[in-house]
């Protein structure tokens, strides 16, 4: 089983955790450096009782069909506050703990929220890679930093995403008549890969399956998951 565990200087202000994100930023690779691609997994992190517990699901699908293999939730009391552009901060510790009790881990992890697509270059998706050194994806629902032109309706269009001058992500239209999402590299892994990867773990839904099955898991009570071809019960 993997065995992840948070460094010992681990920030507890907002100056010591933006700090660490500028260090860690020159350390993100954004070229392809994949193992080959037989699981995906999506990562997900609720709250319950008042915010003051971190509830995280990790849904472990295999590539290509997309079929769930492994998943995994851990509970932890949160001990940062929420701060924009901080979410590693509050939600690394819950799923490092939900990765160790998975019986394998994913060659690929995508995360609902930022990778470099952040004010620091340094989102959660980069640094869960980075702790990890599991190629990761930033999936995020919506923007925290950056313009970008009109996305076309139709389903993989999609713009650069660009701040003061740098491409540090994309709008990708993953289903017509729906918001785009926002992809951006996390850990080992170029943008044009992360997008390719994206579009080919969606299928009927706005988000991509992994990340579909972690929400629903990290649900506080957990709602009951979609069957699929090959799946015969809910979890």
């Amino acid at each position: 089983m993997p065995s992840f565990a948070l460094p010992g200087d681990w920030p507890t202000t907002v100056a010591a955790a933006q700090a660490l994100q500028t260090r860690l930023a020159a350390q993100v690779r954004t070229q392809d450096d994949l193992p080959p691609i037989r699981t995906v997994a999506g990562v997900d992190v609720g709250f319950c009782e008042g915010n003051r517990v971190a509830r995280a699901a990790i849904a472990v699908l295999r590539y290509p069909d997309l079929s769930l293999q492994d998943h995994s939730v851990a509970c932890l009391p949160v001990t940062f506050p929420y701060i924009p552009g901080l979410l590693s901060f509050r939600e690394i510790p819950v799923i490092l703990c939900a990765l160790n009790h998975l019986r394998h881990l994913p060659d690929l992890l995508l995360c609902d929220g930022q990778g470099r697509a952040h004010p620091r270059r340094c989102g959660i998706a980069c640094h869960l890679g980075l702790l990890t050194d599991i190629p990761t994806i930033g999936v995020a629902k919506s923007r925290l930093v950056g313009q970008h032109a009109p996305v076309g309706n139709r389903r993989g269009d999609w713009q650069p995403l660009v701040d003061q001058g740098e491409t540090i992500g994309a709008a990708l239209r993953t289903r017509p008549n729906t918001h785009p999402l926002y992809i951006s590299p996390g850990h080992r892994i170029s943008l044009s890969t992360s997008i390719a990867y994206v579009l080919h773990c969606t299928r009927r839904y706005r988000l991509p399956e992994p990340t579909r099955w972690a929400h629903r898991l990290a649900a506080q009570p957990p709602a009951p998951l979609p069957l699929f071809p090959g799946e015969g019960k809910f979890l």
